[in-house]
């Protein structure tokens, strides 16, 4: 798999696994089959709305016209709201361990989740993705012609065991740190890769950025520096778990 580093503005450098086409075909693949499921369901519901015949002609066209509405929203708004919703991932990109990002690293916003969902279409042509499978070769961070104007990258998430075998702080009741409720969604994804991430870094690159980091977040919050772990990273992983435990974050 392809690794990717981001430079963050905070100057912390984050690495990505890019998803490659099997991981996106296999969450593109169950995708297929809930909509199917969906788009089953639906036929069904308006035969069977039409077949009661409790409506006049020219509102049976009412009642079609709303079916092939809702079958568009699957089609097209299938991806849209679980990428909104789910930060980046799908029911079948959930399955396969891989999520949508920002070429910065950021988790995607609406505005993300519509635009590269726009040209899914495109990328279908002529049949099968094709489109989409051309571009994602041509380009080496495996990207097709939706991620390229939404500005977004599809990556492998952390497996479970990788995101809990990095906090090594174990006593959690000598430091307490209320203020980390007033963390930003954002500033606690970031350090949280930092800390999934970390033993994948050069030493000195990992001082240096859990430095950077914890010294933005003890300005950021008003920390005392003194009553703070003299260890940068078990102060960090300390702001996690607070803002965890107060349910800001999941």
């Amino acid at each position: 798999m392809d690794k990717l580093t981001i430079d963050t503005p905070e100057q912390v450098h984050l690495e990505f696994m890019l998803a490659g086409i099997g991981s996106r075909f296999m969450a593109a693949f169950l995708d297929s089959l809930i909509q199917a499921a969906l788009g089953f369901i639906l036929f069904w519901v308006v035969i069977g709305v039409l077949a009661l015949e409790i409506f006049s002609k020219s509102r049976s066209l009412w009642v079609m016209a709303v079916g092939i509405l809702i079958a568009w929203c699957i089609i097209w708004g299938y991806y849209v709201a679980f990428e909104i919703l789910w930060k980046g991932q799908t029911p079948g990109k959930r399955w396969a361990g891989i999520r949508v990002i920002k070429e910065s690293g950021r988790p995607i916003n609406a505005f993300e989740a519509i635009s590269r969902n726009l040209l899914r279409i495109v990328d279908w042509f002529p049949s099968l993705y094709a489109v989409g499978v051309v571009t994602m070769l041509l380009n080496n961070k495996n990207r097709r012609l939706g991620d390229f104007v939404a500005g977004t990258l599809v990556v492998h998430e952390s497996s479970d065991r990788e995101s809990t075998v990095f906090f090594n702080t174990r006593d959690t009741t000598q430091f307490v740190f209320p203020q980390a409720a007033n963390l930003t969604l954002q500033e606690a994804e970031l350090i949280e890769t930092f800390l999934a991430r970390r033993l994948d870094i050069p030493p000195d690159v990992r001082r240096q950025n859990a430095q950077r980091i914890a010294d933005m977040m003890t300005r950021r919050l008003g920390v005392d520096t003194g009553m703070r772990p003299q260890d940068n990273e078990n102060f960090l992983e300390l702001l996690v778990r607070e803002f965890r435990n107060r349910a800001r974050y999941r």
